[in-house]
């Protein structure tokens, strides 16, 4: 049997089954069987229902694909290599899982155009297309006018049986249905197969009626080789404008192999050289020939991959009569989609004075102030909290909320679905022009960790906020007191945390996260009053800008240096002042963030921290872990190394040796007085 006497549908799709089986085959390592199985979704995907244009990837108006059965990569690169996107080759195929190689052994956004979003977590990429539908339908109620209809993309997936497995998953759909987000459409694949075997040892759910007790509008088809009905069911989730779509399709896994279909060997693990031979027999191939793709199949997915420029060319006209008309969105778009902030927005950050502060402000209600201040200056500032907000002080007050029935407001109640939150972030944030932010308490970090490490792995932007930092919670005791959560953050690469001292520090704590470019920024706030340091006396809290700064001096080379972020400045303010009178020069350092410090040229690191003055003592309500880098081996640290205790916060500070005698007397122990 030839290859093309099948038509050029059928080819096209045993093309890429057999470029699945041989590049896996190839780097002796990743998962045949799903792109096998997938082919037929995936044609139907790039030659029919996606809005893309291959030789311009980054189209605004396009529809979004996501993989989120991320192992199934191998799909994903052959359509975009089969469809012109012209920074993946035939030659990357070949080189699938192999170091420096744009084809990873999951999708990876940033190495090739048409990655829209890092997964491979299973459940990640499922609840990160929510955030981008959320986006979308942020950027069509803030920028689409009557007869300019700018932003109406999709949001497509493909998810597995494992990421209907993870919690997240169930989180994320969730919200989806009751915000009604109608542009979505997931494709899941029921193979019935994961690594351990058949899915019903641990799976045996009613998945259509999960989703449909969402309020999802779902289909199931019986057939994952029915290319007609799977085109049909497609262009019904489109039309269904107020509920998100699930299309349920049966697929058996390496769909083609003699010996491997409906196994969990074809999962993760190559077929095997005589499997892979025999498959490509079965296809009409040449056994002894890999990566083989027919001109016919070549020319005919290239004319798939280009049928959007003509929509692109339409989009461009409609966007230059939008920009004609409606100049000034025009231009705040423009300046938001390309990274940019619009000028002015800095000068509407809020002061704090000491004289007018007497009793203190929490670092979590001057986060609120400053949101609040600056709201207006930076349209695209969207988010809300983990059911949070008003413990958190992340409600933009003059703003709607962003509900089933309004798109357009900048309020986010994101419900206890803390891990779920932090995925529809990152896909809000790689939407272009959104500056989103979410909230909860510090503790809850540790539901959120896999979205944040995939943002610092994507570089993206959205911001995280945690307040209730430190034992300063209080009563609520050890399970929500924060103790390992500081070092556990500033353990993930890419990812910037920021600890400010006081409201002042606060506020320019969120200028730059907001200017941040390259990856998330955890801002973290108090739920206790701190003292406002007096910008007269000590050093401007526009320094945070530097990671770690002198915030009061001895006007001599110092005996030793106090460093500490956060509540514990204040600790080490008054120590100053005592030691100062008894003789010992102590050189105060406010330490928000060591990233930022770690970024600073090495004289400004040496005027901070002189080499020559190696007495050091670092407080900081958190283990001690990391700080050591910073005190030197003739430093100390007062720091917690246990978990908290359920008391007021006055009581429990003291208990760990936070206070204003500690910090003397452990300065002290180190001058060997």
């Amino acid at each position: 049997m030839d290859i093309m006497t099948q038509g050029i549908v059928q080819a096209g799709i045993n093309t890429v089954r057999v470029l699945a089986a041989d590049a896996v085959q190839k780097a002796n390592s990743g998962h045949p069987g799903t792109p096998m199985s997938l082919a037929p979704m995936g044609h139907v995907l790039w030659t029919s229902a996606l809005r893309y244009n291959a030789k311009s990837p980054h189209w605004a108006n396009r529809d979004r694909f996501i993989l989120s059965a991320g192992h199934a990569c191998m799909l994903q690169y052959a359509y975009l290599y089969l469809t012109g996107y012209e920074d993946i080759s035939l030659e990357d195929l070949k080189q699938f899982r192999q170091l420096h190689s744009k084809t990873a052994g999951h999708p990876e956004y940033g190495l090739l155009a048409g990655i829209e979003v890092t997964t491979g977590p299973l459940g990640q990429g499922f609840a990160h297309g929510i955030g981008m539908a959320i986006g979308q339908q942020y950027l069509a109620s803030r920028y689409n006018k009557p007869g300019f209809d700018l932003f109406n993309y999709h949001i497509y997936a493909i998810c597995s049986d494992g990421d209907l497995m993870e919690g997240v998953s169930a989180e994320a759909a969730s919200l989806a249905g009751h915000l009604k987000l109608g542009n979505i459409i997931y494709l899941y694949d029921d193979n019935h197969i994961s690594i351990e075997g058949d899915t019903a040892i641990a799976f045996n759910e009613d998945v259509a009626k999960r989703f449909e007790a969402y309020d999802w509008h779902v289909q199931v088809l019986p057939d994952g080789n029915d290319v007609a009905a799977i085109q049909a069911a497609i262009e019904r989730a489109k039309a269904e404008t107020q509920r998100p779509s699930l299309i349920k399709v049966r697929t058996h896994i390496a769909y083609g192999s003699p010996n491997k279909v409906d196994t969990a060997g074809a999962h993760g693990a190559p077929l095997g050289v005589e499997e892979v031979k025999l498959v490509k027999k079965g296809f009409g191939f040449d056994p002894e020939v890999s990566f083989y793709v027919p001109d016919e199949v070549l020319s005919y997915y290239h004319a798939a991959g280009s049928r959007g420029a003509k929509e692109e060319e339409a989009w461009n006209t409609l966007y230059k009569n939008y920009k004609e008309k409606y100049p000034e969105l025009a231009a705040e778009y423009e300046t938001l989609s390309s990274g940019q902030l619009p000028g002015g927005w800095q000068e509407k950050l809020p002061v704090y004075k000491t004289e007018d502060n007497p009793k203190g402000v929490a670092t979590r209600k001057a986060s609120g102030d400053t949101l609040n201040a600056i709201a207006d200056a930076l349209p695209t500032l969207i988010g809300g909290s983990a059911d949070l907000a008003p413990s958190t002080d992340t409600n933009l007050k003059k703003y709607p909320s962003f509900n089933f029935d309004n798109h357009g407001g900048r309020n986010f109640h994101f419900g206890i679905r803390e891990h779920a939150m932090g995925a529809i972030l990152n896909g809000m944030a790689l939407t272009k022009g959104i500056l989103p932010y979410g909230a909860t308490f510090l503790m809850f970090s540790e539901y959120m960790r896999p979205p944040i490490r995939l943002a610092a792995i994507m570089k993206i932007r959205p911001l995280f906020v945690y307040t209730h930092d430190s034992i300063g919670l209080g009563e609520d005791g050890t399970t929500h007191q924060p103790i390992e959560q500081l070092a556990a953050l500033r353990a993930i690469p890419n990812l910037t945390v920021i600890r400010p001292a006081d409201a002042n520090e606060t506020a320019q704590a969120w200028r730059v996260g907001l200017e941040h470019k390259d990856g998330p920024v955890v801002l973290v706030f108090t739920r206790q009053n701190l003292l406002v340091l007096d910008q007269n006396k000590y050093a401007k809290a526009s320094n945070l800008e530097k990671g770690a700064y002198i915030l009061s001096d001895t006007g001599k080379t110092p005996d030793i240096i106090l460093l500490a972020t956060g509540s514990e400045v204040e600790l080490i303010v008054k120590a100053q002042e005592q030691l100062q009178a008894q003789g010992i020069a102590a050189r105060v350092v406010s330490f928000p963030s060591w990233e930022l410090f770690e970024k600073q040229d090495a004289a400004y690191q040496e005027s901070v921290l002189p080499k020559t003055v190696r007495k050091r003592l670092a407080v900081e309500a958190g283990i001690a872990q990391g700080w050591h880098k910073w005190v030197t081996d003739e430093g100390d640290t007062i720091t917690i190394n246990r978990f908290g205790e359920s008391a007021p916060a006055e009581q429990v500070f003291a208990e760990f040796g936070f206070t204003v005698d500690n910090v003397i007397k452990k300065a002290k122990a180190l001058l060997g007085k």
